[in-house]
């Protein structure tokens, strides 16, 4: 086992990484830019170490900073997290170079899994459920061929960037008179913000649900999967608010598509924790990407399976096997997942500031997943998300009424959250009977 982690990132994701190595008898070291020096996971570390200036660049984005930090610290391996540099191949590569341990698959996994269209090949062979598509990059200089691939798969269409995520790089079409525009469209805007203007096809499917599978997989030839999770409530392609296990989906397309999502992990010789997103129609999953990380909404699936993935990630990526087999995998009761951001609840600014009086909600079934406490300040450098509040009970409306407790108990002062936002979300009659798609939120915030 590993004998000292360094933690790249911040938040709570940091801090919960911080508190699975404290169980395992691993020591931490912190990296921070210089207006994080306070942040708790930063208190509570072994070590750490000051790796730049505020913005992300300088810091948490600053690989060798990063990698220099590992070699005075003596770190054997790095945790990334999620966001910043967790699915930068280049990232893995140079820590492996440097003699150390990158905690997440090989950087060649990455690097596939990253493009979106070497990893729908790859899902396609593994069998698991893709979106009909353009099977591959468009060719954008042969109109005729990019006409002929959209009346096959039949419009609405969509153009994605291969390079593309977080709602970035993709473009809805509806006529094949805006077609060779769109696609140019959309060239251009994939060029500027990844660097790469590969664009594909696929079936746009309208009314979707947006479910995922986690999975663990130990690279040796192992792999499970912990059942899945509904994300359905975004605004502008960021999730709000999580549920696990997804509800009204059928028991045998559910284990079908999970058996395809462990397939396919041991097909590529995946290694750690990782989810498979899809968007769900008409008792259909279809393949979208992915996450070759641990999830922002992970905790849903520890609440209801008893594992924690967190350390599983930890010990497979250490090389030992996973200690845990499908059979002894069971899915007992319902969660749900608020995410609080420090954000205007009705404009949604982001709303940066000192934390005068912070409570945590308790009880039964209740987790809250933060670095706040009395004191803190919310600098206005990263992204808003402050915390999250998860729930766990016996039955969906157990849980979600626990949720409800739960957002009525939590005190923030001194800045403003969406903590009324997610108040209205519990009590929505169409949400509480389950199974809205990934638009209900944003109609519902137009109405």
């Amino acid at each position: 086992m590993f004998e000292k982690i360094l933690i790249a990132n911040r938040g709570e994701i940091a801090l919960r990484v911080l508190r699975a190595c404290k169980e395992m008898g691993i020591k931490t070291v912190a990296v921070h830019s210089q207006i994080d020096r306070n942040l708790k996971h930063v208190r509570l570390a072994d070590e750490s170490v000051c790796i730049g200036p505020n913005p992300s660049p300088q810091s948490y984005l600053n690989i060798p900073a990063i990698i220099s930090a590992m070699e005075v610290t003596d770190s054997v391996a790095v945790h990334p997290g999620y966001g910043f540099l967790a699915e930068n191949a280049d990232f893995a590569e140079q820590v492996q170079k440097s003699g150390f341990t990158f905690i997440g698959p090989d950087p060649d996994v990455i690097r596939m899994m990253g493009d979106k269209v070497s990893a729908i090949v790859a899902m396609k062979k593994a069998g698991v459920p893709t979106v009909p598509g353009s099977d591959g990059p468009l060719p954008t200089h042969d109109a005729d061929t990019c006409h002929d691939i959209a009346r096959r798969i039949g419009y609405p269409i969509i153009i994605k960037a291969a390079a593309g995520g977080g709602g970035r790089g993709m473009r809805v079409v509806h006529t094949e008179g805006s077609l060779m525009s769109s696609i140019s469209i959309t060239q251009n805007e994939a060029k500027n913000a990844f660097g790469d203007d590969t664009v594909y096809m696929e079936k746009f499917l309208q009314n979707p649900r947006h479910v995922e599978i986690q999975v663990l997989s130990d690279g040796q030839g192992n792999a499970i999967h912990l059942g899945d999770r509904d994300c359905s409530l975004q605004r502008r392609h960021q999730k709000v608010l999580e549920e696990a296990p997804a509800p009204g989906i059928p028991e045998d397309v559910r284990a079908a598509t999970a058996h395809s999502c462990v397939q396919a992990c041991i097909d590529i010789g995946y290694k750690g924790a990782g989810t498979f997103e899809f968007l769900y129609e008409d008792g259909r999953f279809y393949f979208i990407e992915m996450n070759t990380r641990v999830q922002v909404e992970h905790p849903v699936t520890e609440m209801v399976t008893g594992v924690d993935i967190i350390k599983e990630q930890i010990r497979v990526c250490a090389g030992q096997k996973l200690s845990i087999k499908q059979e002894d995998v069971v899915i007992r009761g319902h969660a749900f997942e608020c995410r609080i951001n420090a954000e205007d609840p009705n404009t949604f600014m982001p709303c940066p500031g000192t934390i005068k009086n912070y409570h945590a909600p308790g009880g039964l079934g209740v987790r809250v997943d933060s670095h706040l406490y009395s004191g803190y300040s919310v600098p206005p450098n990263y992204d808003s998300m402050i915390a999250k509040i998860i729930t766990h009970a016996d039955t969906r409306i157990e849980a979600l009424d626990r949720m409800k407790n739960a957002l009525e108990e939590t005190i923030i002062d001194g800045i403003r959250t969406n903590i009324p936002l997610q108040q209205r979300l519990v009590r929505d009659a169409p949400f509480r009977e389950g199974g809205v798609n990934i638009h209900y939120l944003e109609k519902k915030l137009e109405g």
